[in-house]
Formats: C-alpha cells, sequence, structure tokens
C-alpha cells in the first residue's frame, strides 16, 4: 500500500530547524543616525518566502564575519554597519528596496542570498553603480557591471556529478524536476548536456510554483510511470523537502536514485532520515567536510552563538565567505566608487572562506567540489572533485 506523508508545515519546519537560532541578531543593524565613517553593507537574505528556512543560518554566518573583520579594523579601515533587507520578497519588491538603499542610505556595498529572480531585479536597479556580491548557488551566465559571484556553477555542481552518478550506479534514464524560475529551468538546460554527454536520456521534465502548497502526488506518480534511473531535482526549500517526503512515501526511494542540487543540512533534516536513502547531493560545502580551515570555522561559529547556535549550512557558509570577499575587494581596489577598479581588483582576487582560501577569475570561483550520499540525516562525501572550472567568461 502506497503511504503518502503529509507535507510539512513550513513554519513548523523551519521552526524546529531554527531553535534557539531566531534570537541571533543582524550585525551591527541601523537605526536612527549614522556615524561617519561607516561602511555600509546591506544584505538581502532569506527572511520570509520558500527559502526562510536558511535565513538564521545566513544571518549568523553573516554576523560572525562582520564581527570578525571589524575586530580586525574593519573594511579599508571603516567599522562595517549592516543594513538587512528581505531577500525571501518578490523581485519587485527586492528591486525598490535596492533602489531606497542605494538612493536613501547610500550604502557601499549590496551582498545578496537569495533566488535567482531576486538577483536579476536587485542587478537591473542597481544597473552597476553600487558592486554586488552574490553568494548562493545558481545557474551561471552572470556578467552584469559591478557583479562579483562566488556561488557554485552547473559546471561545477552538475557536470561532475551527473558523470559520477552514471559511471557509478549506472544511470541511463533521467526525471527532472524543479520549481518554475531561472535557476532551475537554466540550471537543467545545462543538466540535460551532461546528461547527453554521460550517454543518457531525459524521460520526463516538469516545473512547480515556486512557495505553492505543493503536495507532490500527482508529480510522484508521473515518476513512476516512468521508472527513471535517477531524478534530478532543483526544488527549494520546503518544496524539496516535500518532494522527498512524498517520494519516499510511495516507496520510489527504494528503486529510483535521486540527485538534489540544493540540498544542505537544514532541508535534509525537514526530509528526514526515513526519506533519504538513495539521494545525493553535490556542493562547494558540507558542515562535515574534514579540514583544518572548516574545523576553525565552525568552532569560531560555534563559540560566538554559545551555548545553542543556529544550525550551520552552505547557504551560510557562503554568506560568510562572500563578506571576506567583499572586504578583499573593496581593499584591493582602494573604495567602492570606481566599478572600473573593481572589476580589475576581481581578476585573481584572493579571501578567506570557510574552508580556506578561494581565488576569483572572471568574477566567479574555482572550486573544490563534492558529491554526497545521504546517511539518515548525515552526509556522507563519496567523491571530491578539486579546483573545479566555474565555466563563466565574464570579463
Amino acid at each position: 500500500m502506497t503511504k503518502i506523508l503529509n507535507p510539512i508545515s513550513r513554519r513548523r519546519f523551519v521552526a524546529g530547524a531554527v531553535g534557539t537560532g531566531a534570537a541571533v541578531a543582524a550585525p551591527a543593524v541601523l537605526s536612527g543616525a549614522r556615524a561617519a565613517g561607516e561602511f555600509k553593507m546591506a544584505t538581502f537574505l532569506a527572511l520570509s518566502g520558500p527559502a526562510s528556512l536558511f535565513g538564521p543560518t545566513q544571518t549568523a554566518c553573516g554576523k560572525l564575519a562582520v564581527d570578525q573583520i571589524n575586530a580586525a579594523g574593519g573594511i579599508g579601515g571603516r567599522k562595517v554597519t549592516v543594513i538587512p533587507a528581505d531577500g525571501g520578497a518578490t523581485p519587485a519588491e527586492a528591486a525598490k528596496a535596492a533602489i531606497r538603499l542605494m538612493l536613501r542610505d547610500k550604502v557601499d556595498l549590496v551582498l545578496g542570498s537569495h533566488n535567482s529572480a531576486v538577483r536579476e531585479a536587485i542587478v537591473a536597479a542597481l544597473k552597476g553603480r553600487v558592486p554586488y556580491v552574490y553568494t548562493p548557488l545558481y545557474e551561471g551566465g552572470e556578467c552584469n557591471p559591478n557583479v562579483y559571484v562566488t556561488a557554485d556553477t552547473p559546471q561545477q555542481q552538475v557536470q561532475p556529478s551527473i558523470s559520477w552518478l552514471a559511471k557509478t550506479l549506472g544511470a541511463k534514464s533521467y526525471y527532472l524536476i524543479g520549481n518554475d524560475y531561472v535557476w532551475p529551468h537554466k540550471t537543467n538546460e545545462q543538466a540535460k548536456k551532461y546528461i547527453a554527454a554521460a550517454g543518457g536520456k531525459v524521460v520526463g521534465e516538469e516545473y512547480l510554483p515556486l512557495g505553492a502548497p505543493n503536495k507532490f502526488e500527482d508529480a510522484v506518480t508521473r515518476i513512476k510511470a516512468k521508472k527513471p534511473d535517477l531524478v534530478v531535482i532543483t526544488l527549494v526549500g520546503g518544496d524539496n523537502v516535500n518532494f522527498n517526503r512524498t517520494f519516499a512515501g510511495f516507496g520510489l526511494d527504494k528503486s529510483i536514485k535521486r540527485v538534489s542540487y540544493l540540498l544542505e543540512e537544514l532541508t535534509l533534516f525537514g526530509i528526514g532520515a526515513e526519506n533519504s536513502a538513495g539521494l545525493y547531493s553535490a556542493m562547494s560545502y558540507f558542515v562535515n567536510e574534514k579540514s583544518e580551515p572548516n574545523a576553525k570555522f565552525k568552532a569560531g561559529f560555534a563559540k560566538a552563538f554559545a551555548p545553542k547556535p543556529p544550525p550551520l549550512s552552505m547557504l551560510g557558509a557562503d554568506v560568510y565567505s562572500g563578506v571576506y570577499c567583499a572586504k578583499a575587494l573593496v581593499e584591493k581596489a582602494g573604495g567602492t566608487k570606481d566599478a572600473g577598479k573593481l572589476m580589475a581588483a576581481a581578476n585573481n582576487l584572493q579571501y578567506r572562506t570557510a574552508t580556506g582560501t578561494a581565488v576569483m577569475t572572471n568574477r566567479h570561483v574555482v572550486k573544490d567540489m563534492y558529491l554526497a550520499e545521504c546517511k539518515g540525516t548525515s552526509f556522507d562525501i563519496v567523491e571530491s572533485f578539486k579546483a573545479v572550472a566555474h565555466g563563466q567568461t565574464c570579463s
């Protein structure tokens, strides 16, 4: 008998994932008069919407980086002050906020961790007048002036993982399912090329509205009928949770493998140990990645938010790295007023991350990547891919 699990309540899941982390305050949040000489950084983080489960780790990791930087003298000798904005807003609302931050608050830099539709709206609003650092994994192709991307690209996430899964698991047939917006569509355009190169074929492809009350029974029924070897998932947050719970509820986890390209520790916790068999993820960061820099980063995070730190995941670690990228970029360029100098400074820019030192080329970053298999609510890294090219050609 097919067992259908109730879709997870987004409010209940977020509350469970956040725990005491909701008490984490944004670093040096502005209110009232502002001191002269401060470095004003606007942050668009996932404070609402389907990705809001990532908000606490993003906020905490951003605060950790800002506090460390301020303790060491700030950016170019100026104390960093954060003006928070909601990256979970609609693209139109985010664009209005970006214009307000640029013209009224006169921010020096914008940092964002949010979906690609919001990124496109912010880029259009800023028009290159303020440097913009974008941190979460995305579909590639962002080369607008004065935009700096520290994110994983499909060439880094999808290409090596599809090749490995095809060879190791013998995957030949693939079903693609994602949310209906920029990142899933463009990522899957690349995925289909990598699938074909690996000798596979796509037997189904569908997209569902972002943030709608998706229950996924119909989608899973269609997948069951197609009997693919591997399901490629580009769903976000609560939708990723609900799909994988329903998929396992139908019993398909026993015969069909899955790979999700936005699956980190918080989402896996929501999916649950009983629903994660045969599920993989590919990213540049997992909390259990074993390196001395990551151990130091995690220790600093735990100490900063003791006794009960919020959950840690890639979406937070990327914000931490993005803040340090901003510092290195501005200091190398000698300020934020000249977009040409900033873009020139981005070439071979080195900056601190949770796992060591990153190097930026073409305003993107070459990265070590990891493929992990879910074991309950933990990740077991089964393969590492060193110094994977980002595949972007921004000047």
